[in-house]
């Protein structure tokens, strides 16, 4: 107990915390590092005979001879054991230090850079005006965020006769026959060349500067590309920002500001029912799960739509808009995701918010469910009524009444500043790291590397949770490091078993020098595959395309362990026709799975609307662990079911209301416990505060008659 009571004593000894920190070990590390010398001397049966000495005079009381500041050179001794960077602090330092990120790119600095800001909305022109100049310079350089843009750039380039070249992370396609380099490229952002001289430069959505995840290639392309004129294209809010970075560079910018070129409206009603639509209207929904059940109520009323999400294929994405666009085709109805915002031109004449809250990753990689942003929600309206197509001005609205309100102050709102940009370490920093810290894993250098660094108050350090994941996945494969880095910022998604599994067979396989070929690809996926026959096959072969897509991404890092990148993209090809047949027939895939879907089970497909879709419902959700939200969240579940029983045709309203009676045990209830946004106790909690309410009378959606019926049932589902 003396022991003890010394030790603390020690830890909480200001002097000791100094030292501590000026040899290293910052506030975190200076815990974890007692953590682990306390238990070593409280656990251990070996203590150093000068370390048992020293302890020994504290305790008894032995002033003239021990302190406990005594302790402080074996407590450093063990914590540079524990945390072996210690010892080589400045180096690590150094090698950390973002603070002037315009130094990184020397080439970039010795020119006089031009730099333009094509400032407005969504269909002002502005991107057009930036590739009109790359189109008559004499080389020119594209850098979008998306492959359906630079795909876009390439196609128009080379129809007007200005010989381009398309850089993707998996693809590259030369306007010239014998792969010579042509004097412009259009290239997905990651994948430009910050070497090679250009006239003109265009770096489209600059606003994602300020992306979590993704930021740091438009600070790279900001910073980096060497091109006599850089035109930037964007939202005004990243004005101020982009100014800041240029001074820091000792270059001007040029602001030429745009306005919308066809009217938006805003109108005063909701749509309230799918019986509402009008041809030319995109429903935009945020989970795919909505896109299913939405799409399934559109054809039940005899009218054909198309589909757009994320994870679809570019080509089938493209077949989808083409169908929609088509004035010759029965097809008048899209429903789609935010995935329409960017990439994709469509003619469409009124966007309608299924909801208005979308689930997001924060800065720290938390999900989390909320509103969407006025930058979101302008992204999304602003691709009605586009200019130069059949409709002359757009309108917006949302499904439900509720929301509308919230909406209009949402597009009413300026849109706040953008105010740092991303960085990201490179592969150099971290080999660096690695050459002091042999032993340390790659996903400890990582984080390591950000805790260490130092940003400028413009800039900060992105999100690297998808890196660490995949680092943390390989890490017993034996690779060298740059091999490893590279696997680790693969780009697919952490969510997808079978994607991630395949990359942990890639690495395995290439770990032992033996090429990936396209038979051995062929056995893993189990090609040729057959058209879906219901939603899971369908999710199934994106996540094959996906997996090819890796392969080719792949193939352009090592292309002998990857030797047949033709061959693949030939049957990527092929299974982007068949996962086009299962989405054009995507209600006869949702009726298959609904059918087969076991009775108890969570449904692949959940007819629920979004949990909430105000602001405050959206914080009830972020807030939901905390005891006194499960009140408000019980009302916002309640209100959602009953809101969309009364939308609901008559023929279907008794079975919507059997659907009630459960609804603290349905799919929806199963997905919040598995998103971990509702535990147990929390539901328990929640039916029983529901069924009080009810009994008492106490809110008062819908008909009086409907309550008593809900109250009765619930009470009944009670007993």
């Amino acid at each position: 107990g003396e022991v003890l009571k010394n030790l603390n004593k020690f830890y909480k000894r200001k002097e000791i915390q100094r030292l501590g920190a000026e040899n290293g070990l910052d506030a975190r590390l200076f815990h974890q590092a007692f953590i682990s010398f306390r238990k070593y001397i409280m656990e251990s049966s070996s203590v150093s005979a000068d370390l048992h000495i020293i302890l020994n005079d504290i305790c008894c009381g032995f002033v003239l001879l021990g302190h406990v500041d005594d302790l402080f050179p074996f407590f450093l001794r063990h914590a540079k054991q524990i945390f072996p960077m210690l010892d080589c602090m400045d180096d690590l330092r150094k090698i950390s230090d973002l603070r002037l990120p315009p130094n990184w790119y020397p080439d970039a600095r010795a020119i006089q850079r031009k730099i333009i800001f094509h400032a407005g909305p969504t269909n002002s022109g502005k991107t057009y005006h930036a590739i009109q100049r790359f189109l008559s310079a004499k080389s020119g350089i594209y850098c979008g965020p998306l492959k359906l843009l630079a795909h876009e750039i390439f196609q128009k380039s080379n129809d007007a006769n200005v010989p381009c070249d398309l850089v993707t992370g998996e693809e590259r396609v030369y306007a010239n026959e014998d792969a010579r380099q042509a004097p412009h490229v259009a290239c997905t952002i990651e994948m430009c060349s910050t070497n090679t001289p250009y006239e003109v430069a265009v770096i489209d959505e600059i606003q994602m500067i300020r992306d979590p995840a993704r930021g740091w290639a438009w600070t790279r392309a900001l910073l980096g590309l060497c091109a006599e004129e850089i035109h930037v294209c964007g939202e005004p809010a990243a004005i101020d920002l982009v100014t800041e970075l240029m001074y820091t560079t000792g270059e001007e910018v040029e602001v030429r500001n745009y306005k919308r070129l066809t009217p938006l409206t805003v109108l005063d009603y909701a749509l309230e029912s799918l019986d509402n639509l009008r041809p030319g209207d995109c429903i935009v929904c945020f989970s795919k799960n909505d896109i299913y059940s939405v799409s399934r109520q559109i054809e039940a009323r005899g009218l054909e739509c198309a589909v757009i999400y994320g994870s679809l294929p570019p080509g089938t994405k493209l077949e989808q808009a083409k169908k929609f666009n088509n004035p010759d085709d029965p097809c008048k109805i899209l429903v789609a995701t935010d995935a329409i915002g960017m990439g994709l031109n469509l003619c469409i004449r009124r966007i309608v918010f299924n909801s208005i809250v979308k689930p997001t990753v924060n800065e720290k990689g938390e999900k989390e469910i909320d509103t969407i942003t006025t930058s979101q929600a302008l992204q999304i309206a602003g691709r009605a009524g586009r200019f130069g197509s059949s409709f002359k001005q757009g309108e917006v609205t949302t499904m439900h009444r509720d929301d509308l309100v919230q909406l209009k102050e949402i597009l009413s709102e300026a849109v706040p500043p953008v105010k740092a940009a991303g960085l990201h370490p490179t592969p150099e920093q971290i080999e660096m790291f690695a050459y002091h810290l042999p032993d340390a894993t790659l996903s400890n250098l990582i984080d390591i590397f950000v805790s260490l660094s130092q940003v400028d108050g413009m800039y900060f350090v992105c999100n690297i949770d998808d890196f660490k994941f995949l680092a943390d996945m390989i890490q017993h494969i034996p690779l060298n490091l740059r091999s490893r880095y590279v696997f680790c910022t693969a780009p697919l998604n952490r969510k997808e078993p079978f994607v991630c599994t395949t990359l942990l067979k890639f690495a395995r396989q290439f770990s032992r020098n033996e090429p990936l070929t396209f038979d051995w690809l062929c056995r893993h996926t189990k090609w040729p595959l057959a058209a879906p026959k219901n939603i899971k096959e369908l999710v199934h072969l994106e996540a094959v395309h996906d997996v090819f897509d890796l392969y080719l991404w792949l193939s352009y890092r090592f292309m002998d362990m990857f030797p047949d990148a033709v061959l693949v993209r030939d049957i990527q090809k092929k299974l982007d026709d068949i996962i086009q047949i299962g989405v054009c027939n995507i209600t006869k895939l949702i009726r298959a799975s609904q059918s087969a879907a076991a009775p108890g089970t969570a449904e692949v497909v959940s007819e629920d609307f979004p949990l909430s879709r105000t602001k405050k419902d959206a914080r009830v959700v972020s807030d939901c662990h905390g005891a006194a939200s499960t009140e408000a969240l019980s009302i916002a579940v309640e209100a959602a079911g009953l809101r969309r029983a009364k939308n609901l045709r008559p023929s279907r309203l008794g079975s919507r209301q059997e659907d009630l009676k459960s609804y603290g045990r349905g799919s929806l209830a199963n997905r919040l416990l598995r998103e971990g946004l509702l535990t147990q106790e929390m539901l328990r909690q929640l039916e029983s505060e529901w069924q009080d309410q009810h009994r008492n009378g106490r809110y008062g959606f819908g008909s009086k008659r409907d309550d008593q019926h809900h109250s009765k049932e619930t009470g009944k589902k009670r007993k």
